[in-house]
C-alpha cells in the first residue's frame, strides 16, 4: 500500500460514533480496505483532526446554478414556483454543451468544498437548442461526466423521461422542447452512458414527475432495466400538482405512485412536500429515500417536508441542492431542522431515542439516505466503501479545542463560515486547504460562460 493511500486521523467518525487514533487505507480505485484503531501516527503520514464520511448530494440540477439568485424580482403578479418556471425554461433554451460542462464543473467544484464528495444528477437538458437530438443523442449527458470527472466528484446520471407537459399526456410546451424523451430514446441514453459505470459513475434512471410521465411508461422502462439501478422522481412538490393529480386521477401524487408501481429501496422521491397521513405510511414502508432539498423549496415557495412525523414510521431522507441557491449540506440540513421549529414551534426536532444529538442525526441520516440515493458503496468509512474522506478545520475559532462529541452539533448548527478544510473523493485530495485544486481553471471557465450568456 503506498504512502499516500493512507490517511491518519486523530478522530474519525465511523458508524459507531467518534473513534480516536485511526488509519484509513484505500485502493487505486478509492476503495477503503483496511481501518486500524488505535494506532500511532507514522513520521511524514499523511494526518487530519477530525475526519468524517463524505455525504452525497441526492439532487441536481446543474444548469441551474448559472440562474442562482437572478429570479429574486418580484412579478406584476404573485410569485411561485411555477413563474419561476417559466424564467428556467427561458434560461434552459440558450446553453450549448461546452456551457453546460462549464457550469456544472463550477457546481460540482463548489459542492467539493462544502463537502459534498457525490452528486445525483437529474438530467433533462438533452436536445439541442431546436430541439433536434445531436449528433450524439449523450452529448450533454457526456459534458456533465466531464465536469464531474474535472472536477473529482463522483457522479450518478440520472437521465430523465419527459414526454408530457401535464397529468392526461398534454402535449409538451414549445418551451420544453429540449427535455422531450420516450421509453426508448431514454433507454438508448443509458445504454450509452453504461461505458462509463465506475466506482465514481453509476447511472439510473429518473421520470421527470407523473405530470410529465405516466406509471405505464415508467413500468416499461423499469422492466427494461437492470433491477438495481436507482430511480428517482419528483412527486408532490407543489399543492397545483397534488390538485391537478387528483383531478386527472382521483388520487393524491404519492398514492398514485404506490398503487401503480413497486417502490422499494431503490427509489428517491424528491420533495414529497405535500403528503396526506397515508402517503408519509406509504414512502416510510417503501425503504424509499425522501429526497429534501430545504434552500430550494424555501426559495421556491414550496412548503415543509412533515419530518417528525415520517421519522416516527422510520422513514429515509437524504438532501440536495436542486437549483444551487445554495451547495452547502450545512445549509441544507440547518434549515430542515429549523424549518420544522418554525413550523412546529418546537426545539431539536430531528432525533431519535438512539440519537439526541440533532447535529449527528441529521448528518448520520443524510449520509445514508444520500448513499442509498446514489446506488454507490458511500456514506461510511469502513472497508468496502468509497474512501469520500471530508477533513474539518480544527484551526477555526467554532471547533478550536471542542470536545468532539459537540463537532456536528457546532458544525451544522452554528455560525456560517465552511469549517471543511481537506476533501478526499474515491481516495483523490481535491481540496485541500479549503481550495480545490483546479479551481483557478473551473472558475475562470465559469466565468468566461457567464460573460458569453450575459452578453448574448
Amino acid at each position: 500500500m503506498s504512502e499516500k493511500n493512507t490517511l491518519y486521523a486523530k478522530q474519525a467518525y465511523l458508524p459507531q460514533g467518534w473513534t480516536e487514533s485511526v488509519r484509513l487505507h484505500w485502493d487505486a480505485n478509492g476503495t477503503l480496505t483496511q481501518l486500524e484503531t488505535g494506532v500511532v501516527q507514522q513520521a511524514g503520514e499523511a494526518s487530519a483532526e477530525l475526519v468524517l464520511p463524505g455525504i452525497t448530494n441526492l439532487h441536481s440540477h446543474a444548469f441551474q446554478r448559472a440562474m442562482a439568485g437572478l429570479t429574486e424580482v418580484a412579478g406584476d403578479s404573485k410569485d411561485s414556483f411555477w413563474t419561476w418556471r417559466e424564467l428556467m425554461y427561458r434560461y434552459a433554451l440558450q446553453l450549448r454543451p461546452d456551457q453546460l460542462e462549464a457550469i456544472a464543473a463550477q457546481l460540482y467544484m463548489e459542492c467539493l468544498r462544502h463537502g459534498y464528495t457525490g452528486v445525483c444528477e437529474f438530467h433533462y437538458l438533452h436536445r439541442a437548442p431546436s430541439g433536434d437530438w445531436y449528433d450524439n443523442p449523450a452529448e450533454m449527458s457526456e459534458r456533465l461526466l466531464a465536469a464531474a470527472d474535472s472536477a473529482g466528484i463522483a457522479i450518478t446520471m440520472l437521465p430523465v423521461l419527459y414526454s408530457y407537459a401535464d397529468f392526461l399526456e398534454q402535449p409538451l410546451r414549445e418551451d420544453q422542447r429540449r427535455f422531450r424523451t420516450d421509453e426508448d430514446s431514454i433507454l438508448e441514453l443509458i445504454t450509452r452512458l453504461e461505458r462509463f459505470r465506475s466506482a465514481q459513475v453509476e447511472v439510473g434512471v429518473a421520470p421527470h414527475s407523473l405530470r410529465a410521465t405516466t406509471t405505464a411508461q415508467i413500468g416499461r422502462v423499469l422492466a427494461a432495466m437492470p433491477a438495481d439501478r436507482p430511480v428517482h422522481i419528483h412527486i408532490a412538490e407543489q399543492m397545483r400538482e397534488v390538485d391537478a393529480c387528483i383531478a386527472a386521477h382521483g388520487k393524491r401524487p404519492v398514492a398514485l405512485l404506490t398503487d401503480d408501481l413497486a417502490i422499494d429501496s431503490r427509489w428517491c422521491l424528491v420533495h414529497a412536500t405535500h403528503l396526506d397521513a397515508s402517503e408519509v405510511t406509504a414512502i416510510a414502508q417503501s425503504a424509499a429515500v425522501a429526497g429534501i432539498c430545504t434552500t430550494t423549496e424555501g426559495n421556491l415557495g414550496d412548503g415543509f417536508f412533515p419530518l417528525p412525523e415520517y421519522l416516527a414510521q422510520g422513514g429515509r431522507f437524504g438532501v440536495g441542492s436542486d437549483s444551487h441557491v445554495s451547495q452547502s449540506p450545512v445549509e441544507e440540513l440547518r434549515w430542515l431542522e429549523y424549518g420544522q421549529r418554525l413550523r412546529l414551534q418546537g426545539r431539536n426536532i430531528a432525533h431519535s431515542a438512539e440519537q439526541k444529538r440533532v447535529g449527528d442525526f441529521l448528518w448520520q441520516q443524510a449520509l445514508a439516505g444520500g448513499a442509498q440515493a446514489s446506488g454507490r458503496r458511500t456514506g461510511q468509512l469502513q472497508p468496502g466503501y468509497q474512501a469520500d474522506i471530508v477533513v474539518l478545520d480544527t484551526e477555526h475559532p467554532n471547533l478550536a479545542d471542542l470536545p468532539v462529541q459537540q463537532v456536528l452539533n457546532t458544525w451544522l448548527l452554528a455560525g456560517n463560515d465552511n469549517l471543511v478544510r481537506d476533501v478526499y473523493a474515491g481516495g483523490h485530495k481535491v481540496v485541500s486547504e479549503g481550495r480545490h485544486v483546479r479551481q483557478e481553471l473551473i472558475q475562470r471557465n465559469y466565468r468566461d460562460c457567464m460573460r458569453a450568456l450575459r452578453t448574448a
